[in-house]
Formats: structure tokens, C-alpha cells, sequence
């Protein structure tokens, strides 16, 4: 099975497609990514209007990248799917309509995406994982853990009742004047840091419900390096190893919460995984990887380069629900909230 992907819900214009043979894990023949870092820098942030703007511009030539890297013509794909939300609801139109467009020329079943899913199950295309297991989401816009039951089927353990792990990150390094994007900013600085001079909280440590809670800790470092400015170049990187540090307990704490609730609920997962741009920080990464020795569990997290977003796991995420008969019809309209676990998203509550 031959799926075409279309990733257009933030600042990542991304085309892939990946190839889906029984249960195994999945064949990536191409996979485009045109970043916008240029175009927002100097707003220390993504701009909505300027992303779909750019969209509209790059999205024609990363396809075309992708199906001739890919060596595939149109007529040969199985199916087109598109991330169709959650995320910024001009780029999610602007994918979702060139997917319709290309399904409706090559005569090929339309497949609308969830994002999160997407992310969910980008496991099963890089290591084959088999349902059911215990997922760290954690993103510039979401942090949760989730018991993946099945394809469709996810049931959310714990969210952010405040920061996303992402967001927090992005503020922390916003506040001291790092570069955009801020996550790798700080993990960079970090290196070069002293982790245990300043004593930052570890909010919701210990506690039995495996949500997170990141506000106190980034009003923590701000109130710090309000002490003792101006900041040294010095001050910085402790400040953004101490950060880290915290951040770090922080995930693995709530990953072994996680997984308690998981496994009282579901019986022992087939392994613990982690995705999401958040998941590749390394020092987060080795934490897991430690905890997950303990549990005696396997930790599975992508490559660097698909824990961003990206086409290939749109197109895997369409290829799942292809290959279980399921499509959508060509009116499915964009979705600025989807939720993975729709009896969890309370109103009101972060998706």
C-alpha cells in the first residue's frame, strides 16, 4: 500500500510517502520538509497568516519533491491523506484541499488525518510496535499521556492542566533572549550549564494522577534570573540546565504514573514510547530510556527527524486506516481542535 502524506498544520510544509506491507513497520520512500524558521524569527513565534501564506507557496513543489524522490506517479498511490487538525486552521485548509484536489485527479480514496494520531502511531511505522502501549505526547502545543489501544482507539491518562512541556520551553528560552525555536535553544545552552544551581520545583511530583503542570516551573526561572540580572552568558546556561533538569524529573515522574494507572487499566503495555517534537531532547530521552529499564519495558522514540511534524507520518497514520477499509468523504472540514480522546476533552480543558 502506497499512501501520500500532507503535513501543513504549523510552520512545517511536508510532503512523504510511505509504504505499508502487513503488520511490520513501514517504508519511508520519501519525506520532504520545508521549514518557515526564516519567516517568523523575528516575531519569536509562529504567525498564523504568515504560515498559510507560505503554505500556499511551498506546498506545490514539496509534493512534487516527494512523489519523484519517491519514484511514484499520482495514479500509483493507494490513497492521499492530509493532517486535517488539530492545529492552525489556515495551514490545516491549505493541506487539506490539496489532498481533496490530488484524491479527486488520481481517483484515490481521500484519508483526513488526526495529527495527534499521526504522532501516536509513528511507533508502529519506525519499530512495527504493537498495540497496546503507553505514549508520551509531548509537543510545542501538547503534552499528555495516552494508552493507544488500537487505531482510533486512544484513551488520555493525564494531560498539562496549564504549559504544554513545549511551550514552556519555547517561554523559558523567550525570556532569556534565546533564538527561535527556543526548545533546542535551551537544550544547546543547557550543555554547557551547571544543573543543580538553582533549586526549580518539580511541580505535580509524586502525585498518583499522571497529569503535568509546567507554569510554576517557567515563572520559577523567571523570578530567578530576575535575582540575579543582568545575565552572564554563564547565568544563562545554568539557568537552562536547571530548567531542564527539572523538566526532565518532571516527565519521567509523570511517565511512571502513567504507566501505573496504564497498566492497572490495561494490563502491561507492549512498550513505553515517546513523540512529539519535545522527544527529541536528549536529556529527556535518557531519562526515559532509564525509567523504561526499570519497568522493564522497551522505550521507543523516532529519529530526530520525525519527531517534528512530517509528511511520512501523516501518510502512515492514512495508511492504518486504510489498510481497516476506512476513508473520508470529500466535504470533511478542517478541525482547529481535535482531541485524541474525545470523552477526556472536558470543556474547557487543554486537547
Amino acid at each position: 500500500m502506497l499512501v501520500l502524506g500532507l503535513e501543513t498544520t504549523c510552520d512545517e510544509t511536508a510532503a512523504a510517502v510511505v509504504r505499508r506491507e502487513g503488520d511490520g513497520p513501514g517504508q519511508i520512500l520519501s519525506n520532504v520538509v520545508r521549514a518557515q524558521l526564516e519567516e517568523h524569527a523575528a516575531f519569536g513565534g509562529v504567525v498564523p497568516e504568515i504560515a498559510a501564506r507560505a503554505h500556499v507557496e511551498a506546498l506545490d513543489g514539496v509534493i512534487a519533491a516527494a512523489l519523484s524522490q519517491a519514484n511514484v506517479g499520482l495514479r500509483e498511490l493507494d490513497g492521499v491523506a492530509a493532517a486535517a487538525g488539530p492545529g492552525l486552521v489556515g495551514g490545516v485548509i491549505v493541506g487539506l484541499t490539496a489532498a481533496k484536489a490530488l484524491a479527486i485527479v488520481a481517483q484515490k480514496p481521500f484519508v483526513a488525518v488526526n495529527h495527534l494520531e499521526a504522532h501516536a502511531l509513528t511507533a508502529r511505522l519506525t519499530d512495527g510496535v504493537a498495540f497496546p502501549y503507553l505514549l508520551l505526547l509531548a509537543s510545542g502545543g501538547h503534552t499528555q499521556l495516552i494508552a493507544v489501544l488500537g487505531v482510533g482507539q486512544h484513551v488520555r491518562l493525564g494531560t498539562t492542566v496549564d504549559d504544554a512541556l513545549g511551550e514552556a520551553f519555547d517561554k523559558v528560552a523567550k525570556m532569556l533572549g534565546l533564538g527561535y525555536p527556543g526548545g533546542p535553544e535551551v537544550e544547546r545552552r543547557a550543555t554547557g550549564g551547571d544543573p543543580a544551581r538553582f533549586a526549580f520545583p518539580r511541580p505535580m511530583f509524586g502525585r498518583a494522577e499522571p497529569d503535568f503542570s509546567l507554569s510554576g516551573l517557567k515563572t520559577a526561572v523567571r523570578l530567578a534570573a530576575e535575582r540575579i540580572a543582568p545575565l552572564s552568558e554563564q547565568d544563562v546556561d545554568d539557568l537552562c540546565a536547571s530548567f531542564q533538569a527539572a523538566a526532565t524529573d518532571v516527565v519521567a515522574n509523570r511517565v511512571r504514573a502513567g504507566y501505573r494507572l496504564f497498566s492497572a487499566r490495561f494490563g502491561l503495555p507492549s512498550a513505553i514510547v515517546a513523540a512529539g517534537g519535545v522527544a527529541a531532547n536528549q536529556s529527556i530521552r535518557m531519562a526515559l530510556k532509564r525509567l523504561s529499564g526499570e519497568l522493564g519495558r522497551r522505550l521507543v522514540a523516532p529519529p530526530l527527524a520525525l519527531c517534528g511534524d512530517n509528511g511520512a507520518m501523516i501518510a502512515w497514520a492514512g495508511a492504518e486506516r486504510l489498510a481497516l477499509g476506512l476513508s473520508d468523504d470529500l466535504d470533511f472540514a478542517p478541525r482547529p481542535r481535535w482531541p485524541l480522546d474525545i470523552a477526556a476533552a472536558a470543556p474547557g480543558a487543554k486537547a
